[in-house]
């Protein structure tokens, strides 16, 4: 692999990232992308750039980290997947001005641009205004707004979890002024 320009793939990145629009807030897609890492290889023949130590990518409210970070393109250069790896990898994004931020852990985190899928693997967990939801794999269908968990078949899982495990907080009722 050779080191090349990053400006192509963090543009492309940002494009992946920014579709995410489900979990995201609409200006986090304008905001600048700053990736923050020891160190990059990228490889534009392979459509590869592999990001390692510490790794920390920031768009508005978005923040992913993980100890590596890969993504990969396609021949048209945009954003394939993105995969970070981590004890354990990390997202967050605010989903709306009135919400809270979104927290969701795995030992991998995957970013799928194409069908704006985000699956999380071993370990994985999903925190929002005080629920919870956690298993050995999440998928979550941004565009659909649709959530499956359940077993990581095929998978090699550091903890198994033959059971989804889900928290549910009460809604809070407004108190009637006396």
């Amino acid at each position: 692999m050779r080191f090349v320009n990053t400006l192509p793939l963090l543009l492309s990145l940002g494009v992946a990232l920014g579709s995410a629009a489900a979990w995201a807030l609409p200006s986090d897609r304008d905001q600048p992308i700053r990736v923050q890492a020891d160190s990059a290889e990228l490889d534009d023949k392979q459509g590869v750039a592999v990001y390692r130590g510490n790794v920390v990518i920031t768009q508005g409210t978005l923040k992913i980290t993980g100890d590596t970070v890969t993504i990969t393109q396609d021949a048209n250069g945009d954003v394939e997947v993105f995969t970070s790896v981590g004890k354990p990898a990390y997202y967050e994004q605010k989903p709306a001005v009135d919400k809270e931020i979104v927290k969701a852990y795995g030992l991998t985190i995957q970013y799928f641009a194409a069908n704006e899928r985000i699956i999380l693997l071993d370990q994985a967990k999903v925190v929002q205004e005080g629920n919870t939801f956690e298993g050995e794999k999440i998928v979550y269908d941004t565009q659909r707004q649709i959530v499956n968990a359940g077993r990581a078949t095929g998978a090699n899982v550091s903890t198994p979890r033959p059971r989804i495990d889900m928290v549910i907080q009460p809604k809070k009722k407004e108190q009637k002024a006396q």
